[in-house]
């Protein structure tokens, strides 16, 4: 079970308090964000405070379209990627691993979007979610 993280409505999360818990995954941290400000400058990103999840999230958009959302674990963070069913020959021919391309298929009739959710732990991760930013933008 994760331990519960930013919890603490009236504690804004900086990044001294995010990499002071995901710790050693700070480097796919920098990673992934200095992919998005080099290749997307037009993503935004910023923290919110949810009251259904008593925690804060970090959504990041592109114009009024959300690219995705991150939430922090204690020791790594996770990124979810809702995509409909416009993504799946795109999910089905990407290098994303195995398990995320079956996170997405076995979502197939449960509503019009899908989940994929990325849980960092090395290297690889961040260049799944490189793509599946990029099946994230090129979705219409």
């Amino acid at each position: 079970m994760e331990l519960p993280v930013l919890s603490d409505r009236n504690q804004y999360p900086t990044d001294e308090i995010v990499f002071s818990h995901i710790g050693k995954t700070n480097i796919l941290w920098n990673l992934i964000f200095e992919y998005i400000h080099e290749k997307h400058p037009d993503i935004s990103h910023g923290w919110n405070y949810y009251i259904d999840g008593k925690s804060w999230l970090l959504k990041a958009v592109r114009k009024s379209k959300t690219i995705f959302w991150l939430r922090i674990v204690e020791g790594s963070f996770k990124m979810a990627f809702y995509l409909n069913e416009k993504a799946e020959e795109l999910i089905n021919k990407s290098k994303i691993s195995t398990e995320l391309k079956k996170q997405y298929n076995s979502g197939k009739g449960k509503g019009k979007i899908w989940a994929v959710v990325i849980d960092f732990k090395n290297k690889k991760d961040v260049e799944y979610a490189k793509s599946l930013i990029e099946i994230k933008l090129s979705i219409k």
